[in-house]
């Protein structure tokens, strides 16, 4: 066995089907760690040779992938087991916190991952705790990039990561609500507008991640002067919607250091 999931909801899960799907592991390498019997019976179903218990095994490191309210309990139980490495994806529960309820010198790697992560689209970063070696943080990566990109920094950073690229997802759909409700402003009718809206996005966000250029150079791509793009350009700086933008991530930021230091 080389991986032990605590905790079989939507992070869990999509982080099981990234490792199987990306030759990670085989099944019977993996197991999953799920309260619910319910969710214990959906999981088995959909991942055939996969264990499903809902009690840690012992001796296998593990991802701690729990509610935050629930993480230091389930690294407590972890403690039993004699796990000897343990990666969290669980939002604002510091290193500290869990070095202290895992004990025996556990090594941590705690992480900031983002839903994407569940159509194998997303961002992390992690931090190493005070046990772990280059070799837990290789091992960290390796276990997230089933699902998405990572990047490696120092603890503090993550709330910013938080503000960033944790709650990013949001302020995109909450920027595709905008767009949509536009569009039948000016005339679309609602299903046109919301295909128009969730293609202009994927297209846009594949430009910006295969293109190689700047996203001020694609901008400027298509901005022609006088046009119609810099009209609306010109519309949104007057609203001031990337301070607008850049408070929304200081405030998440802000946030999170509150969350993580209660």
């Amino acid at each position: 066995m080389r991986l032990q999931l605590i905790g079989g909801g939507r992070m869990g899960e999509a982080l099981l089907a990234g490792l199987l799907a990306g030759g990670w592991a085989t099944p019977g390498e993996l197991a999953v760690v799920e309260q619910s019997a319910n969710r214990r019976a959906e999981l088995a179903s959909r991942f055939g040779g996969v264990e499903v218990t809902d009690r840690p095994l012992r001796a296998i490191d593990a991802v701690l992938a729990v509610k935050p309210n629930d993480a230091l309990v389930a690294a407590g139980e972890l403690s039993q087991t004699g796990v000897g490495r343990v990666l969290s994806i669980a939002a604002g529960v510091t290193i500290a916190a869990l070095e202290a309820e895992l004990g025996n010198g556990a090594r941590v790697v705690r992480a900031m991952p983002n839903t994407p992560a569940l159509v194998g689209a997303g961002a992390a970063a992690i931090a190493a705790g005070s046990h772990a070696s280059a070799e837990d943080v290789e091992w960290a990566t390796g276990v997230l990039e089933a699902v998405g990109i990572v990047e490696v920094c120092d603890e503090p950073m993550l709330d910013a990561v938080t503000g960033l690229s944790g709650s990013g997802p949001a302020y995109v759909f909450w920027l595709a609500e905008a767009l949509i409700e536009a569009g039948q402003e000016v005339g679309l009718p609602a299903e046109m507008a919301d295909a128009l809206v969730r293609q202009t996005l994927l297209g846009a966000a594949r430009l910006l991640t295969e293109s190689g250029q700047s996203p001020a150079q694609l901008r400027d791509a298509v901005t022609s002067p006088g046009g119609t793009t810099a009209k609306g350009i010109e519309t949104l700086e007057a609203h001031q919607a990337g301070a607008a933008v850049r408070a929304a991530v200081r405030a998440a930021t802000q946030r999170s250091q509150e969350l993580g230091n209660p």
